[in-house]
């Protein structure tokens, strides 16, 4: 009986497991043979490679953007679908209650709303290509049934059986362009943590907390030219230094403002590491004669990766097709967001310019103060649909100055705080202004830029990009090199932007924006070379424009610059994969010298001391110096500034922190070094001492007591999480979509931005999302790696066949030419018209 039992279940397991291998297999999507679909013109090829990258032909730009929307269906339509209620606020109705409040915010912001007013601003090319884009999707959808599109779907049927996939629609594109504009959207949680800490240690003990940039030591970006008769020339004189914006009179008298960013949605991944990487280096300086530009944008790990790598091609070039393209798209949006055609390659980073603001409004009702007269709230009602509930009925309310996103979130609301002659009233509301609430013509930059064949097309394209504000690098196969900053940047009538503005005072209205043609640019710079890693874009002491205060401080970028200034040789695409790769911090070199002086230490910590002697300062992951040094900086900033600072205005460990210890460590008995939840006062050796006992003692307690087994890949590891179920709670169904963990080199503002948080622990919050380098002497010769795969769907051979090339710092070649292309040619689609 027993054996019959064991017979049975065995039986059991096996077909159990047959049909989990028929079910997660269901959705892989053919990518050889061929397909007939309504609504093409004529037939469409799609050749993939080894890692399933494809590469569209097509004879008309239509046909092109519907292959694209095809294909991009095939790998990835549940990210799209799931991005799609993101960004019009609808995740309750694929998982239930729990998502209302997030609904409730991103329906307050009015993203899809926006971007239904931005559709009829487009030009009639974008219009067009997408809605082929769209035919394209809808196509694919029309065919398959919910577990023939992705895994997800099985899984999501078992708690919301009832769902229905609704057909794409161009709006669905538009709006995720501003899901990336809000995880790039400026300094807004620094405006909101300088209040909430000031209202706890006072004004002048904050600003310590936010040192100027050291323009001595880190270049910005751009470092010549000036702005002359409201235009930004780059061999101009610089001009006399500006004088800083005055602080609005109030926020000496904030009482407290008190507002946490993990009540504001997180789903898209941001983060105090949220850059980038780029550079171009001339042909000056390079083995071939010819610019070579790199890019590796850093942004949250993903599952599958933010980026999908896809070639669009017009088997014949003409001014009705123009595309000749290849790099990563967005799962959703048609074109190649960063990449090349064959004549210009381009990269992005994060500007990072002050583009929102939050106001402290006066209500009464549903109205609000300006200059002492009431004015009429604008109000509008929406209603949230919830699986396996009842429909939840919300208000948004708005001022002249923006959505009261007070409303939606109870912790901003309680932190509205208050200037004295706030208090009179009965209602204290807080109103974003954002630029990306105002409609705009972004969608038209991404189709410039795929066609532009020169610098002129190039900075025509980016005069249109208005959000997010981002840095452009650029290259031409004719040698030249070049940077544009755009974006839609305002102008303030009072205050910097850098505290919340009294929303009843209309001098601190917004008067304008930064002329496109201010802007800083250069072209062929001298030095041969332009460097952007989130840093300061010009010297803003000169510069007469307000872009922000609140860069990244430079330790990436200047690692970045001294690394090519220092070349011995001409550069080639090796070379520039090795400075991606870099790891070595500039805080350390800073703090190890000091850290080898510290006597008194406990037997265990003095024995990790000794394994800082003659280290390099790098991060590698088998690196045990940078195990323990890692632990140390961890260790001392809690002591110092977590102790005092809000919970949600904490040390996040990036370059900023670097610059506030630097500049208090010439003063030992500042009150920063103290640790205030202990009964004596500290020192800065002290605290120091103190850092690193405990960083020994909790290493110890974690990895045993041999420093020379603390390997900081141990402690630093990558989970790739996917974004919808990957933290349902559920470990099975955690099981079929996250992968990892992948121990990794690399840290915070190191070029390497493997990033993490040390009040968080160790693991990896940011990365490097993919790596490309571009050669523009010969494009087959550029070298591409996604962080994951091109596929979506689970236990696909390419869901992450690529993460094991990106831990370990390999790329692989991106074919560009058909020649190329067809070299590298694993399987080949063919998309035939129906009739």
């Amino acid at each position: 009986m027993l054996a019959f039992l064991a017979g049975f279940m065995a039986l059991l397991v096996i077909i159990g497991t047959i049909g989990a291998m028929w079910i997660t297999r269901r959705s892989f999507p053919q990518t050889s043979g061929t397909i007939t679909v309504p609504g093409l013109s004529h037939s469409v090829e799609v050749i993939r490679d080894s890692y399933g990258v494809p590469q569209v032909y097509a004879d008309t730009s239509a046909d092109l953007f519907y292959a694209q929307g095809y294909v991009q269906a095939q790998d990835r339509f549940w990210e799209m679908d799931f991005r799609r209620h993101i960004t019009a606020g609808r995740l309750a109705e694929l998982f239930g209650k729990d998502q209302v409040e997030t609904d409730t915010f991103v329906r307050t912001l009015g993203w899809r709303r926006v971007a239904e007013q931005e559709l009829p601003l487009l030009d009639p090319r974008t219009r067009a290509a997408l809605d082929a884009y769209t035919k394209g999707v809808n196509a694919y959808l029309s065919t398959h049934s919910k577990s023939e599109i992705s895994l997800e779907y099985v899984v999501l049927g078992l708690q919301n059986s009832g769902y229905t996939i609704e057909p794409w629609t161009p709006v669905d594109s538009i709006a995720w362009l501003k899901a990336m504009a809000w995880d790039l959207r400026g300094n807004m949680e620094d405006e909101i943590a300088r209040s909430i800490t000031a209202a706890r240690v006072g004004v002048t003990r904050t600003e310590q907390l936010y040192p100027g940039y050291p323009f001595d030591r880190h270049s910005p970006i751009v470092t010549q030219g000036a702005v002359v008769n409201g235009v930004f020339e780059q061999n101009a004189a610089v001009t006399e230094p500006v004088p800083a914006a005055a602080r609005p009179a109030f926020t000496a008298a904030l009482e407290r403002v008190q507002a946490s960013v993990s009540s504001l949605p997180t789903l898209l991944g941001t983060g105090g590491g949220i850059g980038s990487n780029s550079w171009v280096v001339a042909g000056s300086r390079t083995t071939t004669g010819q610019p070579i530009l790199a890019n590796d944008p850093h942004l949250a790990p993903m599952m599958p990766s933010l980026w999908y790598q896809m070639g669009l091609h017009c088997r014949v070039l003409s001014t009705s097709c123009p595309f000749d393209v290849a790099g990563y798209t967005f799962s959703g949006v048609p074109g190649v967001i960063i990449g090349h055609n064959a004549r210009i390659a381009w990269g992005f980073t994060n500007l990072g310019p002050d583009v929102s603001d939050l106001y402290l409004e006066q209500l009464q009702g549903n109205q609000y103060l300006v200059d002492g007269t009431l004015r009429p709230l604008t109000v509008r009602t929406e209603q949230v649909k919830v699986a396996g509930g009842s429909p939840v009925t919300i208000t948004i309310r708005a001022t002249n100055n923006g959505p009261l996103i007070s409303d939606a979130s109870t912790d901003i609301k309680d932190a509205g705080a208050v200037a004295p002659q706030a208090r009179e009233h009965r209602d204290v509301g807080v109103a974003l202004r954002w630029t990306a609430l105002d409609p705009g013509r972004t969608a038209d930059a991404l189709l410039a830029l795929d066609g532009a064949q020169g610098w002129t097309d190039f900075r025509a394209a980016a005069q249109l990009f208005e959000v997010p504000a981002q840095n452009l690098v650029y290259a031409d196969v004719d040698g030249n090199i070049g940077y544009q900053s755009p974006g839609k940047i305002p102008v303030r009538g009072a205050g910097d932007g850098r505290w919340p503005a009294p929303g009843w005072d209309s001098r601190y209205d917004w008067t304008g924006y930064v002329p496109f043609a201010a802007l800083p640019s250069v072209e062929n710079p001298p030095d041969g070379y332009v460097v952007t890693a989130n840093n300061a874009v010009v010297d803003t002491r000169t510069y007469p424009y307000l872009l922000t205060d609140d860069w990244s401080y430079g330790a990436r970028s200047q690692r970045i610059v001294d690394l090519l200034k220092g070349a011995t040789r001409p550069l080639d695409v090796a070379a520039m994969g090795r400075i991606q790769l870099d790891n070595r911090s500039e805080m350390a070199a800073f703090l190890t010298p000091k850290l080898l002086q510290v006597t008194g230490l406990s037997d265990l910590a003095a024995t990790a001391q000794a394994g800082l002697r003659g280290w390099d300062y790098t991060s590698p992951d088998s690196s045990t110096a940078a195990g323990f040094y890692n632990a140390v900086w961890k260790q001392l900033l809690d002591r110092m500034f977590d102790d005092e600072v809000p919970a949600n205005a904490r040390a996040d460990g990036e370059d900023r922190w670097f610059e506030v210890v630097r500049t208090l460590w010439n003063s030992p008995n500042d009150p920063w070094w103290d640790d205030v939840r202990t009964p004596q006062r500290e020192t800065r050796d002290d605290t120091v001492r103190a850092a690193m006992d405990a960083a020994a003692a909790e290493l110890g307690a974690r990895l045993g007591s041999d420093p020379t087994r603390w390997q900081w890949g141990t402690l630093h590891t990558l989970e790739l999480t996917n974004q919808s179920f990957g933290t349902s709670g559920i470990g099975p169904v955690e099981w079929l979509f996250n992968r990892g963990p992948l121990k990794v080199g690399g840290g915070s503002s190191i070029v390497d931005a493997t990033g993490w948080t040390p009040y968080e622990g160790y693991q990896v919050d940011w990365v490097p999302s993919m790596r490309m380098v571009v050669d523009l002497a010969d494009l087959d010769r550029s070298r591409w790696v996604n962080l994951t795969g091109a596929s979506g769907h689970a236990f696909n051979p390419h869901y992450w066949d690529q993460a094991e090339l990106w831990r370990t710092g390999q790329s692989t070649p991106f074919p560009f030419s058909r020649t190329a292309v067809e070299a590298a040619k694993a399987d080949t689609l063919v998309l035939r018209p129906s009739s």
